[in-house]
């Protein structure tokens, strides 16, 4: 009796950590297997021969987690992922990394909380280019500032140079990300710590990181405060370019996707986890553009691609975390029409 009525307590706790949104409800497209833990953050791989084949990543985040990888019907393919990771938490993707003179490969990267660590595997084979691991934060000192949370790669349009954008647990109110260059000698890949940055309020966390390739622009979440824009490109300095969006949120700032289109044209898509929402930004100029309810609840990671991927997916893919251990996916158009 005991164990009911503290199950019940803590499920109305859950429950009433969330505002129901009064916003038109856009039910998924396509809601997924499950995972075993609890889902935190996706990725999608296109795939360039047949977009119909594409991949979404999604990491499970406890001591027994992984990186489960579904098709475009929610099922899980078992031979693509990823399992036995020590909590894993964002997961992010990059195409065409250079790793001899002759041959390239698509890559997926994820962070590995409980051993202070980022991965590293190519994709669509899966297979470990990392020999283990890469330590992260080996410098940091303080509770919790050397367990990696958040991450996003970017590939610099000058001379596509691959690079992770790191983040943690909690840090200080300066130098919060860490920046690493991906470098591979004959295959066997390395890497190097080329910069520190970022602001940190002190508020909450900092987890979301999502990086604008095409405009060399990173952006995160100081989860109490607001969204905030550097550059990515290591050369072009550590100077904040906005704090946006904060008067938007009811509580946390969570998840951040960036909808790109032609001409710089698009939007930065960020989950309001408490009000059950996502806010649309402009990609040009950051203005808020509107609200969608997607019936979610308390959504940590999101991603999307705007190109068409079948007859359910025609206008691009946007993909949701949901608190039920599964993710919702969603032809774009719903979002932004």
């Amino acid at each position: 009796m005991k164990k009911s009525i503290l199950g019940m307590v803590m499920i109305m706790t859950v429950l009433s950590c969330q505002r129901k949104s009064s916003l038109p409800a856009i039910a998924p497209d396509i809601i997924t297997e499950k995972t075993i833990n609890d889902t935190d953050d996706p990725a999608i791989w296109v795939n360039p021969e047949n977009p119909a084949n594409s991949i979404v990543f999604g990491t499970d985040k406890k001591t027994n987690g992984g990186v489960y990888a579904f098709d475009l019907a929610g099922k899980i393919i078992k031979e693509k992922s990823i399992t036995g990771i020590k909590r894993p938490n964002n997961v992010d993707l990059e195409y065409g990394f250079k790793l001899t003179d002759s041959t390239q490969t698509d890559i997926i990267m994820f962070t590995e909380r409980e051993r202070q660590q980022v991965r590293l595997f190519s994709v669509p084979d899966m297979r470990p280019l990392d020999n283990g691991g890469f330590k992260v934060f080996e410098d940091a000192t303080g509770v919790e500032h050397n367990l990696p949370m958040g991450i996003a790669i970017y590939k610099s349009p000058k001379d596509s140079t691959v690079y992770a954008i790191v983040g943690r647990k909690s840090g200080p109110k300066t130098d919060y990300l860490y920046q690493y260059k991906l470098v591979s000698s004959g295959g066997e890949v390395t890497m190097e710590l080329v910069r520190k940055f970022g602001a940190f309020s002190g508020q909450k966390e900092i987890e979301a990181i999502a990086v604008d390739d095409e405009n060399g622009l990173v952006y995160f979440s100081d989860e109490g405060v607001c969204i905030r824009k550097y550059y990515a490109e290591p050369t072009m300095g550590n100077k904040e370019i906005s704090c946006f969006g904060g008067e938007r949120f009811l509580e946390d700032i969570e998840g951040i996707a960036i909808a790109t289109y032609p001409n710089g044209e698009g939007y930065i898509i960020v989950s309001n986890q408490q009000q059950g929402e996502f806010n649309i930004f402009s990609r040009t100029d950051n203005t808020f553009v509107k609200a969608v309810n997607l019936t979610t609840t308390e959504t940590d990671g999101c991603d999307v691609v705007t190109v068409p991927l079948n007859n359910t997916f025609k206008s691009g893919l946007f993909v949701a975390m949901n608190d039920a251990k599964d993710f919702y996916f969603y032809d774009l158009d719903r979002l932004l029409k």
